[in-house]
């Protein structure tokens, strides 16, 4: 998941992309109405957290920008005006929810998860494919029944993953949304995080490498095991990639 934050109180913005990030949600700043407006012109994002009351084109106008764009992009509006009329208001603009200043970030967190599930289509709370049960609000994953520890980037990569059902996601998107601004497109992350994952996940390997493509979640019984799959080596993938995981 990719989340916007458009907050110009420095400290607030950056402890709640911090906080977020401990929850593998990438997250970007934005300190004014303009700084917004150009992200969101060039990177997709999930959803949207809004302050109000922010220098250039104010939070009403992004928000209005938001809904007129028709991206669909949730917005949770989070500012220090809580009277009902403040949030009446913000709801008619668009916002999907509301959170008032003070706020704990664990009830940020869910209410951003809540609303990502609810984004564009329902989807269940939890996720299951090929064996794969991952918890986004638990932030655990279980194949076969095990119990599978993964690293925050890991399990933000594979919820991208397990979101498209099957279908390939390039490096290029994976970095996209599992990163932030600040990601070099250059990187090796994409290949080294998903080897690791791959990895963790163990055998038969379960994503698999569709050469000069991306990945996908291998809905048979392992990646690399099914006719037109690759042998879940890193080989061919965007971003020129070298062999996978070694065996034992």
């Amino acid at each position: 998941m990719r989340v916007l934050i458009v907050e110009d109180e420095p400290y607030l913005a950056e402890a709640v992309r911090d906080g977020l990030r401990l929850e593998a949600i990438a997250a970007d700043i934005a300190a004014d109405g303009d700084s917004a407006l150009e992200l969101l012109g060039v990177h997709s994002y999930d959803l949207a957290v809004l302050d109000r009351d922010i220098p250039g084109p104010s939070g009403d106008e992004v928000a209005r920008w938001i809904v007129a764009s028709g991206s669909g992009i949730p917005i949770l509006m989070l500012t220090a005006a809580d009277r009902i009329d403040d949030k009446a208001s913000g709801f008619e603009l668009g916002a999907d929810d509301y959170l008032t200043k003070p706020f704990e970030l664990r009830e940020l967190v869910l209410r951003l998860r809540a609303l990502d599930r609810r984004r564009a289509y329902a989807r269940p709370p939890v996720r299951e494919i090929a064996g794969l049960r991952v918890d986004p609000f638990r932030r655990e994953v279980f194949r076969d029944g095990r119990h599978v520890a993964l690293t925050r980037k890991q399990f933000a990569v594979l919820e991208v993953l397990v979101a498209a059902e099957g279908g390939v996601v390039s490096a290029e998107e994976l970095l996209e949304r599992a990163w932030d601004e600040n990601a070099d497109p250059l990187t090796n992350a994409v290949r080294i995080t998903v080897s690791a994952l791959r990895k963790r996940l163990g055998e038969p390997w379960i994503i698999a490498t569709v050469p000069g493509v991306g990945y996908r979640i291998d809905a048979g019984t392992g990646a690399g095991t099914g006719a037109g799959t690759s042998t879940g080596t890193d080989t061919g993938a965007a971003g020129a990639l070298p062999p996978g995981p070694p065996h034992g």
